[in-house]
């Protein structure tokens, strides 16, 4: 469905090419300072327009409909909405009888009747993760917790190696220096115009980590934070994976090498829980479900964006007979370049809804 959260509850709305997207926030905590300037730097993380992203620009300016008043949260339903204004749907009516390949337009059409809205995507769309990383920025006020996600890997290059080739980044040493002003399309450029020269698209891998989180967040089992977590992440178009601390890496290990030996932390605390954490974090700061006081860690794999110049082979419903698809329109080469804000955001609405529950 479309709402997600218990405590802190969402609930999205729209499509690509709609007139607006929107989301409504319930479960706020009233009295924090909120102002539509509160939203612009989370909403320009996410915005189009570098290299490897799609050339469709948007003004993304969110518009608070209820649930603040003079400058603050009232404790009533939030609804934020974003108004679509530069749509080309004419890209878009070939595929009610040719369905892209990795899109949705073939199961959206089945699931819906073909009653689907399939302009950009429609419901399905990236686009639709706009309202989602406002409704982060609410529930990042509401944690202060230090959620922070950066790509660490873009078509198979790691940052560290792509950093490495990047001259501006050179150290005398011979080492790299991560320079703030390289934004992450500056930094995989070689892997980006690699894939726009051969109209292709590459995916990447999202490492977000949380720092400040207590222990005992999360229940066993079904409302597990890996679970909860995962359910939201793997609501984000284009998600293929997940995995928390050592993830897969795991499976390789021994039990003595995986397992996070417990230490004190501190003195002077005669409360031994308190004082008390795991000395590192294969678990990614998680166990049983339940959070351990150790920061979460947890990597996200973006798959390579559907959309490409290149030509694919697909079924013309029309005519009964396979076809070659060139699809039209204005993609991203690379999605996964948009998507660090939008898993900060994800994690921190869920952050939100857990911490709500307590």
């Amino acid at each position: 469905m479309n709402t997600f959260g218990r405590k802190f509850r969402i609930s999205i709305f729209g499509e690509s090419h709609g007139t607006a997207i929107g989301i409504v926030i319930d479960g706020v905590q009233p009295g924090i300072a909120l102002s539509i300037e509160d939203f612009q730097t989370d909403i320009l993380r996410r915005k189009s327009g570098k290299k490897g992203t799609t050339p469709r620009i948007e003004s993304d300016q969110p518009e608070i409909l209820s649930g603040v008043y003079n400058g603050f949260t009232t404790g009533a339903p939030l609804a934020i909405i974003f108004h679509n204004q530069n749509t080309r749907s004419g890209d878009y009516k070939l595929f009610n009888d040719v369905p892209r390949p990795g899109h949705a337009d073939y199961t959206a059409s089945i699931k819906w009747l073909d009653f689907n809205d399939p302009r950009g995507g429609g419901h399905f769309s990236g686009r639709i993760t706009l309202p989602v990383v406002a409704a982060g920025v609410v529930a990042k006020k509401m944690l202060g917790f230090n959620i922070g996600a950066q790509l660490i890997e873009v078509g198979g290059v790691s940052r560290a190696k792509a950093l490495a080739s990047r001259p501006e980044a050179a150290l005398p040493d011979g080492g790299v220096e991560e320079k703030e002003e390289l934004s992450d399309s500056q930094i995989w450029s070689d892997v980006l115009d690699e894939a726009i020269r051969e109209q292709d698209s590459v995916g990447g891998i999202v490492e977000c980590t949380v720092n400040g989180v207590p222990a005992g967040l999360g229940e066993p089992f079904f409302d597990s934070v890996e679970a909860l977590v995962s359910h939201a992440i793997f609501s984000i178009p284009g998600v293929r994976g997940i995995e928390f601390g050592d993830g897969f890496e795991s499976a390789r290990m021994k039990g003595s090498v995986h397992n996070d030996p417990f230490d004190e932390i501190g003195s002077g605390n005669l409360n031994l829980h308190v004082n008390v954490r795991p000395s590192k974090n294969g678990a990614g700061g998680i166990n049983g479900g339940i959070t351990n006081g150790n920061p979460i860690v947890f990597r996200v794999a973006f798959k390579p964006t559907s959309s490409i110049g290149k030509a694919q082979k697909t079924f013309n419903f029309a005519t009964g007979e396979m076809t070659e698809l060139e699809i039209p329109g204005r993609h991203d080469a690379c999605i996964a370049l948009r998507t660090p804000v939008i898993v900060e955001a994800m994690t921190a609405i869920v952050l939100a809804d857990l911490t709500r529950m307590l």
